[in-house]
């Protein structure tokens, strides 16, 4: 058996030693699977921030597609509850073989065809305006039909079988894993665009970014993400994904829908964790998958002042991009809530809830100081979506919290 740190160190190799990496997978499915391989073929891709994915042919020719998620530090012990998203109504392409242990957890598919919502979307915005219509209705199809879902799925659940839900994870798991404790300690060193500070100077500034202003600094957004993530919390739980970013779905163009895939995280946890990866990774984090051509287009201007960081940038949100967040809220999120209030299910910190786990998306995803993937610039960015998606502007208000702000007020 292959030990358990294999799947992490292949997809660090897959961009940069595709050879190895693919020689190393290959054994690893030949160990853990009754298949027999005879060629590995890795797609290493800009979604593939935590996770490995291509195709493998058998000895009868037999093409089938795989892909796992690799998670650092990992707590919980099972991932990849499919029964559970296929019972609940998910169009789903369900695995012909998976391996759920922590560590190894692998899903082997039929071989895909279909393009993700990613790369449909990429296009897009490149030029490609062809698809643009038929990926608005098929978002806006899949996510009322998420609606149904949550709907009907929706129950009280008490705060030990809250805990042990796989999606805490990509949250609170991250909030007190290895980032915290390595690359943004307060002796570790983050290099600026001009110069470098350390975490420990960095965490306690407050922000000003494009005239918006925030009060909260990294260590108060950290300390209060905690409390509001903290997994042992009873409250309303729905069927989720947990995982749902455009790299995990495909569009199937002919039946004009979205299909899930990679369910990874997926079980019974609160609506607000389901929705935070979406709203997060599909809306404002392209600077996360391609930081060399995005950092090559923007301007960004700062300065260090007293105990604060004040900054400027050009970086801006395509209609597409506000197409997906505005679905989301408008689709699921409102007539969510409305239908909770109607059953006298609150969730009076819903809010919260969603900005800190937004937070933990942009801030503990990738490592925002490693240079090797983000230039200083990209870097810099980050930490201010990180501070955008975790607290309350004032001022001029973030596109986050104006959208906030309306799906409040609709709620009155």
């Amino acid at each position: 058996m292959m030990d358990d740190g294999l799947l992490l160190r292949v997809q660090q190799w897959q961009f940069g030693e595709r050879d190895r990496a693919e020689q190393a997978l290959l054994g690893f499915i030949r160990n853990n699977f009754p298949l027999d391989v005879r060629t590995v073929e890795l797609r290493p891709s800009a979604v593939s921030l935590n996770s490995v994915n291509g195709f493998l042919t058998l000895a009868d020719g037999t093409r089938l597609f795989f892909k796992t998620h690799t998670e650092p530090d990992s707590v919980v012990r099972e991932y990849y509850n499919v029964d559970i998203l296929a019972k609940a109504g998910y169009p789903l392409i369900e695995p012909l073989y998976s391996s759920i242990a922590a560590g190894r957890q692998f899903l082997i598919y039929p071989a895909v065809q279909d393009p993700t919502v990613f790369d449909v979307a990429w296009r897009i915005e490149g030029g490609d305006g062809e698809m643009e219509g038929i990926l608005t209705a098929a978002q806006q199809r899949s996510d009322r039909e998420l609606l149904d879902i949550y709907l009907r799925t929706a129950a009280a659940q008490p705060p030990g079988a809250a805990a042990k839900a796989p999606v805490h994870q990509l949250f609170y798991h991250r909030l007190t894993g290895r980032l915290p404790r390595d690359s943004y300690a307060p002796q570790s060193v983050f290099t600026l665009p001009d110069g470098a500070l350390t975490m420990a100077d960095l965490r306690q500034r407050s922000w000003t970014i494009n005239g918006q202003r925030y009060a909260d600094t990294l260590d108060g957004l950290i300390a209060r993400s905690l409390r509001l993530l903290d997994p042992e919390q009873a409250g309303i739980s729905v069927i989720g994904h947990g995982d749902a970013h455009n790299g995990n779905l495909f569009l199937r163009r002919d039946e004009g829908r979205l299909v899930y895939f990679d369910p990874a995280f997926g079980g019974r946890h609160s609506p607000v964790l389901d929705l935070a990866k979406p709203l997060f990774h599909n809306t404002f984090a392209m600077w996360m998958y391609f930081p060399e051509a995005k950092s090559r287009g923007l301007r960004l201007r700062f300065q260090l002042r007293d105990d604060s960081v004040l900054l400027d940038h050009d970086y801006r949100l395509s209609g597409l991009r506000r197409m997906f967040l505005s679905s989301k809220l408008d689709n699921v999120l409102v007539p969510l809530l409305r239908d909770l209030r109607r059953r006298g299910a609150q969730e009076p910190g819903w809010r919260e809830r969603l900005k800190a786990a937004m937070f933990c998306c942009a801030f503990l995803t990738k490592d925002l100081s490693d240079r090797s993937v983000f230039p200083a610039d990209i870097g810099l960015l980050g930490l201010a979506f990180a501070v955008e998606m975790g607290a309350e502007s004032s001022g001029e208000r973030s596109i986050l919290d104006r959208a906030l702000d309306d799906a409040a007020e609709r709620l009155r």
